[in-house]
């Protein structure tokens, strides 16, 4: 009798061990995407052109964005990413939102008027005219400012947007560090897109933001 119930609880602990082996070994294997996430992003990274910053002279953002774009029907871009990227947003018949909840990823805050957020542009106008859009024409600066396909836009928290401002990664990173390695890919593939060049500290900006992911 003493056999058999040591072998019976050598068996229930054999039952109990196994889920729990189990669990210790997933983490890995979750993380394998945003490692593979990350060497994707540094080796895009290496394929950007480094060069020294252009001036910023003659830039204005009406160079890039007079006034948002229209999207669909009488919803204009701005809106159009208020609506993506918020929570049970209601809009007017102007397709202007009057009520919704929006999460700014830069810090963490969570929102619930829409008069204190903002979409920011990931990589900002002024930055990306003295990466090269100083050179484009005014029909492509008009479709980088109003990019709905790429993470160039997203919306965050006014305060978060005011204190970027114009400023790259070696100079501005989001408060909330969880972040970084989206914002760090996001410029990437941003500025990939766009063949816009990185300057050496932006580009060991990215690199460290990148060491998160």
């Amino acid at each position: 009798m003493i056999l058999l119930r040591r072998a019976a609880h050598i068996g229930l602990l054999t039952l109990v061990v196994i889920p729990i082996t189990a669990a210790i070994a997933a983490p890995p294997a979750a993380a394998e995407p945003r490692k593979r996430s990350q060497a994707e992003a540094r080796r895009t990274l290496a394929q950007l052109k480094v060069a020294r910053a252009l001036s910023i002279r003659g830039y204005s953002r009406k160079r890039f964005q007079p006034r948002w774009a229209p999207y669909k029907g009488k919803c204009d871009t701005r809106e159009t990413v208020l609506a993506r990227d918020g929570r049970r947003v209601r809009r007017n018949a102007a397709c202007h939102p009057v009520k919704g909840s929006w999460y700014s990823p830069y810090d963490g805050k969570r929102l619930k008027s829409e008069k204190r957020v903002d979409v920011d542009h990931v990589v900002p106008l002024a930055y990306a005219w003295r990466s090269g859009a100083k050179r484009w024409s005014q029909a492509k600066r008009r479709a980088f400012a109003n990019d709905l396909t790429r993470p160039e836009l997203l919306t965050v928290s006014h305060s978060a947007n005011i204190a970027k401002g114009g400023q790259g990664p070696q100079s501005w990173r989001p408060p909330r560090r969880a972040h970084w390695c989206r914002y760090a890919s996001s410029w990437i593939t941003v500025k990939r897109h766009y063949r816009l060049f990185v300057t050496r500290k932006e580009k060991v900006a990215l690199l460290n933001m990148l060491r998160t992911c």
